[in-house]
């Protein structure tokens, strides 16, 4: 009991962070359940693609009603994305969990290194051509979520510094991948759930605890954080989640 309500208070906190970044979470949620001895393959990958998912859709609820929401622009990530999901999903009984765990901190590296340099430029002015724009969504979106499906995330980590090369403001491209996470994160979950292997008490209760967290982080992103801050706060997360999971599995 005492391990369950110190993962569910750290879930709540997370999912505080993970909502003013645009991501579902599962990039912590995941290591997380595996520090505290959950299985990484049967238990800890299943269950954060799930509370990434419900994290993002909570978070995206106010940020539709806030019209912070690229829709028509998120079309091509959220189709592709949640096609390659399940694909990926399906690949991960084949590949070790080492190799899963190397993969996960290299994809969080490359990433966090390119967001901590983009957070001392401006935002740009100008958005790519909606044409060009969306051929680059639909043909990233597969690979992505192909990815997320395979590590157990659900790919916002990759969207949202796409979206920003593009030239999306922060705060957009962190409220579309919020919106874009929840297809590709259920989708994923969908293909986890063969295995069977779940710990429904954990389920629930860190899945109430995403919901509140999300909700006032998406709040506090809207009103309080400056397009520097979330980069910033993106990076290091990143970073510092890579840096752990390398140095535990070396240990």
């Amino acid at each position: 009991m005492p391990a369950l309500i110190a993962i569910t208070l750290i879930i709540l906190a997370l999912s505080f962070i993970f909502a003013m970044l645009g991501l579902g979470g599962a990039m912590l949620y995941i290591p997380v359940f595996h520090w505290f001895s959950f299985d990484f393959k049967s238990v800890a990958i299943p269950t954060g693609l799930l509370l990434n998912g419900i994290t993002a859709l909570s978070a995206s609820v106010y940020y539709l009603k806030e019209k912070m929401v690229d829709v028509r622009g998120a079309v091509p990530l959220i189709i592709s994305s949640f096609i390659a999901a399940p694909l990926g999903a399906y690949f991960t009984r084949m590949v070790s969990t080492d190799i899963l765990i190397l993969l996960f901190a290299a994809a969080m590296l490359f990433t966090g290194e390119k967001m901590l340099i983009s957070s001392g430029q401006p935002e740009k002015t100008e958005m790519m051509p909606i044409g060009k724009r969306m051929t680059i969504m639909g043909v990233a979106g597969f690979f992505i979520g192909f990815i997320a499906g395979l590590l157990g995330v659900g790919g916002g980590f990759l969207f949202v510094p796409m979206m920003i090369a593009m030239g999306y403001q922060t705060k957009i491209a962190a409220a579309t991948s919020a919106f874009v996470v929840i297809f590709s994160s259920f989708s994923g979950f969908a293909g986890h759930v063969a295995e069977g292997h779940f710990d429904w008490t954990l389920m629930v209760v860190t899945s109430i605890a995403v919901i509140i967290g999300s909700q006032v982080g998406a709040k506090v992103m809207k009103e309080k954080m400056k397009a520097k801050w979330i980069k910033q706060m993106f990076a290091i997360v990143l970073l510092g989640v890579a840096a752990k999971l390398i140095w535990k599995l070396y240990a």
